[in-house]
């Protein structure tokens, strides 16, 4: 059914705003689902999660106490952000320097909660966040952890995509490419999602949102069964 309702042709909801949310855990796919579903809906792409990666990134490299929320927020302010908004480019940039690889190094992960729980550098970045799907005239899948409650609550088309602790932890390591140890998956998936539910709740769906457990589905299943839930909700198919 989605194929067809989203083939090659097709321009879902022409000329009106169309923001698909999609909040979730470590591990769950919301950035290989949300890119493909991108790429179907032919809408922007938002990765919110890069953003606090840069940040941290630039606070680690200037050498600023994470612990410090007050220069963390400064920092937040100042940074000099470069992001691709397409499903098709992955680019992330700090004044001029592509940072791509170097946001999903595990030092980067394992100190990137520190910078999320910041409140003063979360509402910045959640500001800027706004400003880029205004930007592209709120026609975006965007996904994060706080997507569908905080930053873009009113969205067309807002789900919970999650899945179960295992397959959370097998899928972050297939993504590393096995270089991590059962630790460092843990301090990322696990660990991280702990710290960083401090400030912001993403594994339960809050009223109006659809949850997608893609615990037992593959990729493309998981794909399908978005595109479906957009349908459903658009079309009320």
């Amino acid at each position: 059914m989605t194929r067809d309702l989203f083939g090659p042709e097709t321009v879902v909801r022409p000329g009106k705003p169309l923001v698909v949310a999609i909040d979730g855990p470590s591990g769950s796919g919301k950035s290989s689902v949300s890119k493909e579903v991108a790429r179907r809906l032919k809408l922007a792409y938002l990765d919110t999660g890069a953003m606090y990666r840069a940040l941290t990134w630039h606070c680690l490299k200037t050498g600023l106490d994470l612990q410090d929320g007050a220069a963390v927020e400064q920092a937040s302010k100042e940074l000099a952000l470069e992001l691709s908004t397409s499903a098709n480019v992955e680019y992330v940039g700090v004044a001029g320097v592509d940072i791509t690889e170097e946001i999903r190094e595990p030092r980067i992960s394992s100190a990137v909660s520190a910078v999320a729980t910041t409140l003063g550098a979360r509402n910045e970045l959640i500001r800027r966040q706004r400003q880029i799907i205004d930007q592209h005239h709120r026609r975006m899948v965007v996904e994060g952890r706080d997507i569908t409650t905080v930053v873009v609550p009113n969205a067309e088309v807002r789900v919970l995509l999650t899945a179960s602790e295992e397959a959370r932890m097998r899928r972050r390591g297939l993504q590393l490419g096995g270089t991590q140890t059962k630790e460092q998956l843990a301090a990322q998936v696990i660990h991280r999602d702990a710290k960083d539910s401090t400030v912001v709740n993403f594994t339960q769906a809050a009223d109006g949102v659809i949850t997608l457990d893609s615990s037992d589905l593959d990729f493309d299943e998981t794909v399908e069964t978005a595109l479906s839930i957009v349908g459903k909700v658009i079309y009320g198919d």
